[in-house]
């Protein structure tokens, strides 16, 4: 397939775009509003969680497109993650505006280009962000077979699997200028470097958790993908944030099949629709709480 390019042109009556530096943010818009889907199948409201929203009210959401630039990810003859994800990330946050103009919407990219993780995470932190979702493609060095879906947050690895995916991911910071020091000395290499970051985020868990759940069950109901789960390890991405965050990992890469479909425009929609359903159930979860 040849390869397209990330940007998308809007037509001229589409969503307004405010270009700060390598930060694009969709400001509020009066626009009629699309239906609201339904709660997902099995979403139930519970109580109120301490960590789960600013005063019940989920106000700005950042989109990462993973990778970008320099930084590939995983690649085939024919497609780069970085450019699969940047897709669905303006797919969700053109799908977030269209029905909820009152959400603030920041993507901490928005063309194929390179951006250090603690940027990505210091571009939440700026904007006081009630939500972080890093989007990415996953990819399994000895299986052409493997395919779905899986939900990460910060936390200790129960697997080894989980640890190479995080290893893979954080892998990027190698990229960067002076990052022993930025990282305070973390090397990706190393699994003890990777178990100690399970210690961060801990005030958000709960809500981390949830929103990933929706996620995983949006896939599986909603784009008839087959989940892995929401499961935990140490991503670098996620360390610095002080908000509720995730990070997607949306299918396999290295199965054929399946790299197909997330390079299609068919299933590149069906994705970032799995994740605005899970977005809007999230948001009314945590609103509508008591």
């Amino acid at each position: 397939m040849t390869n397209v390019s990330p940007i998308i042109a809007l037509k001229r009556n589409s969503l307004l775009k405010i270009i700060k530096g390598s930060v694009i943010v969709w400001p509020l818009l009066a626009m009629t509003a699309l239906p609201k889907p339904a709660l997902l199948p099995q979403d139930t409201i519970p109580a109120a969680t301490a960590d789960a929203g600013r005063g019940n009210q989920l106000r700005t959401v950042v989109i990462d497109p993973g990778h970008g630039g320099k930084d590939p990810g995983c690649m085939t003859s024919r497609n780069r993650e970085s450019r699969i994800v940047l897709k669905i990330a303006l797919q969700l946050a053109k799908k977030i505006k269209t029905d909820m103009p009152e959400v603030r919407v920041i993507l901490t990219r928005a063309s194929d280009h390179f951006v250090d993780l603690a940027e990505r995470a210091a571009i939440a932190n700026r904007n006081r962000a009630d939500l972080f979702i890093s989007i990415h493609v996953n990819a399994h060095p000895k299986s052409k077979t493997l395919h779905g879906t899986e939900t990460y947050t910060l936390g200790l690895h129960k697997t080894e699997g989980n640890l190479e995916v995080a290893r893979r991911e954080n892998a990027v910071i190698l990229k960067e200028e002076n990052y022993e020091q930025k990282y305070k000395g973390f090397n990706p290499n190393s699994p003890l470097a990777h178990i100690m970051l399970a210690n961060y985020q801990h005030a958000f868990m709960a809500s981390s958790i949830n929103f990933a759940e929706k996620v995983e069950r949006s896939f599986k109901y909603s784009a008839e993908r087959r989940s892995h789960g929401v499961k935990q390890a140490g991503f670098v991405v996620l360390w610095r944030t002080t908000m509720p965050s995730v990070l997607v990992e949306t299918g396999y890469l290295t199965n054929p099949d399946e790299e197909r479909y997330l390079a299609s425009a068919e299933g590149q929609d069906a994705i970032s629709t799995s994740l605005f359903k899970a977005f809007a159930s999230y948001k009314s979860e945590i609103e509508t709480a008591n």
